[in-house]
């Protein structure tokens, strides 16, 4: 099984500082301190993870439940496109779709977002203007990570002028796997800054940190650095956004908010493309860190295929009967 975080173990001295809430205003003061209290984080047991969120996987969601998990899904998702071939054309036909999911039924809700590159922000923002769907873009040299810091500070702030309501950021793995915790803490707070009002979803890539320990690990730097997200991946490696990650990132947000008092969102992203998918990730997160949540100020899938799915299982529920492929668009 995996741990429950005692949040009476996890304090330290000092006064508040930047983004730290006080309980933790003092572990980032040496490289030595940090890596003391980010390896004294219990560990995972993975088995016992992947015992959990299989036994979660099996719960049977019928009727007017579904519906609503639906709908819930629907209104979570970031609607996502993050090709080199991305056009404006392209990125106004997401936001159409981001607002009239689908065009046939006016009580289909909108999603969450629409996630583009920094240079299209702009483009998205005209589109979905008087809409309250966010723009989010991703930024510090997205999905690498890899450039200076400078380079990175001005990729959010061209971004963020450009009208982006929410920054995707990459960690540098290479620094976290070599243990330079500090480094990259630092970057996600001066990150946080550059943001302004701009709110900041902070990409861990998980299936490049190996182990569920540093998973933990990684979700703990990010949320005392000022994330107000925490992501699970840039979707463009294997593994993305596993079931036993998003348990141990839940486990986190959960744990940093009993510590801390400050809530902390998730968005798992890369490989969720079904109904079924998406509801074991609700199914998750209601059993794990709670009905609170449950809203798409809290949680986001990132996605692209998984709209046109929750679409046509939709209109299952309403119609009876499912629709050809063709009822959704191809994005």
């Amino acid at each position: 099984m995996t741990h429950v975080l005692d949040p009476s173990a996890l304090t330290g001295a000092g006064s508040l500082t930047g983004p730290l809430p006080d309980p933790f205003a003092d572990v980032t003061r040496s490289d030595d301190a940090f890596r003391a209290f980010l390896h004294g984080l219990p560990g995972v047991d993975q088995v016992g993870a992947e015992a959990r969120v299989k036994v979660l996987g099996t719960r049977s969601i019928k009727s007017t439940a579904k519906a609503w998990a639906i709908d819930t899904a629907i209104s979570m998702v970031d609607l996502t496109t993050l090709e080199g071939s991305d056009t404006p054309g392209k990125v106004r036909s997401l936001a159409a779709k981001a607002r009239r999911p689908d065009p046939e039924d006016p009580g289909c809700p909108p999603v969450a977002a629409v996630c583009v590159y920094g240079d299209l922000a702009g483009v998205a923002k005209e589109a979905l203007a008087g809409t309250g769907i966010k723009v989010a873009a991703v930024a510090t040299a997205f999905p690498s990570g890899r450039a200076s810091r400078a380079v990175k500070l001005a990729d959010v702030q061209d971004a963020v002028g450009q009208g982006a309501d929410e920054i995707d950021m990459v960690i540098d793995r290479g620094a976290f796997l070599a243990g330079r915790y500090l480094d990259v803490f630092e970057e996600i707070v001066a990150v946080k800054e550059a943001c302004g009002s701009a709110h900041l979803k902070v990409i861990l890539e998980t299936g490049e940190l190996v182990t569920l320990d540093a998973v933990r690990r990684a979700s703990w730097l990010a949320m005392l650095a000022g994330g107000d997200f925490i992501k699970t991946s840039t979707g463009k490696i294997s593994p993305a956004a596993t079931l036993p990650v998003c348990l141990v990132m839940l486990e986190a947000v959960r744990d940093f908010r009993a510590a801390t008092g400050r809530q902390v969102g998730l968005k798992p992203a890369g490989g969720i493309r079904t109904t079924k998918d998406a509801v074991k990730h609700l199914v998750l997160v209601n059993e794990t860190a709670g009905a609170d949540w449950l809203s798409p100020d809290w949680f986001r899938f990132g996605a692209s295929s998984l709209l046109n799915d929750l679409l046509l299982q939709r209109q299952k529920l309403r119609t009876g009967h499912y629709s050809g492929p063709d009822h959704v668009s191809v994005d």
